[in-house]
């Protein structure tokens, strides 16, 4: 089989199609034509975790079959929760896949079919879904990390401190993994939040920081130093709030990396920007082994 050679003018093809994705819009153009990690495979596409047509989710693994189980990683990506398909992913499916986990990339509803609180809802039945099936995939269902960008990293906090919503599935989360995410944003002062939370009569109700400490997992936040999209003062609040509950926090700051480029970084092509996979990577790894030295 030829590769196609991946030469410095398609970077900067693959560079103005993530620039063009500044509001987190669907990657589906950009996930077709970036190079994938080998090592990743889709293994299941278009499973229901509910009735709804969105409620829908992929799952990676290793190519390398099965062994020991293996850990989970269900990922959220973004989209100022209005926006978004699983189909622009496979390219962090199979990254994460290729570094050993088990990854499940679900859709979920969007504004304005819906409002907070049911994109959460139908994260936390994904996760849900993820738990009971990970064995199917020679995952560990006691062993799941959660995982989003921007909106999703939102929704994976949201669960991840939130007890209101998996319930005693809980207890399976091992860690949490923010990429740029919102956390502590109320009020409401741009459409996009406004739209998706401005019927709430309770704002701070349906913040991260609201709910974050003593007792929640493990959490590794990143973000870029020249995101303007979502401020890096959000991973800030939401670090010192778990860190005043006695939770182990990883906070990294990426010199030069705005609000799209952490997530591109998981791409091939661009991970000499910051190193978020292998950081990621390692967190998953250390987190599910218990050590957060």
């Amino acid at each position: 089989m030829i590769r196609p050679r991946v030469t410095a003018r398609h970077l900067g093809v693959l560079a103005l199609l993530g620039a063009l994705c500044a509001a987190c819009s669907p990657l589906t153009t950009f996930d077709t034509l970036v190079p994938k990690d080998r090592g990743g495979v889709l293994v299941a596409r278009n499973l229901a975790y509910g009735g709804a047509p969105r409620q829908r989710l992929d799952v990676y693994a290793p190519r390398a079959g099965c062994g020991q189980a293996r850990p989970v990683v269900v990922f959220f990506y973004g989209g100022s929760w209005n926006s978004g398909t699983r189909a622009g992913y496979a390219f962090v499916g199979r990254a994460l896949a290729a570094r050993g986990f088990v990854t499940v990339v679900p859709d979920y509803r969007l504004v304005p079919d819906v409002h907070y609180p049911a994109f959460v809802e139908d994260g936390a039945a994904a996760v849900r879904w993820a738990i009971a099936h990970a064995g199917d995939y020679c995952g560990d269902g006691a062993s799941v990390v959660l995982m989003g960008h921007s909106a999703g990293a939102y929704i994976a906090a949201m669960l991840a401190v939130d007890p209101r919503w998996l319930g005693a599935s809980r207890t399976a989360v091992k860690g949490l993994v923010g990429l740029a995410g919102p956390y502590d944003f109320a009020p409401f002062d741009v459409a996009a939040s406004r739209a998706a939370f401005g019927q709430s009569s309770d704002p701070a109700e349906t913040q991260p920081v609201t709910w974050a400490g003593a007792g929640d997992p493990p959490a590794l936040l990143l973000y870029g130093t020249d995101d303007t999209v979502v401020q890096p003062r959000n991973s800030k609040a939401l670090a010192a709030k778990l860190r005043g509950g006695g939770v182990a926090v990883d906070e990294r700051a990426y010199a030069k990396l705005g609000h799209v480029g952490i997530l591109l970084a998981l791409a091939r092509p661009f991970r000499g920007r910051a190193p978020v996979l292998d950081d990621v990577s390692s967190f998953v790894r250390r987190t599910v082994r218990g050590d957060q030295r």
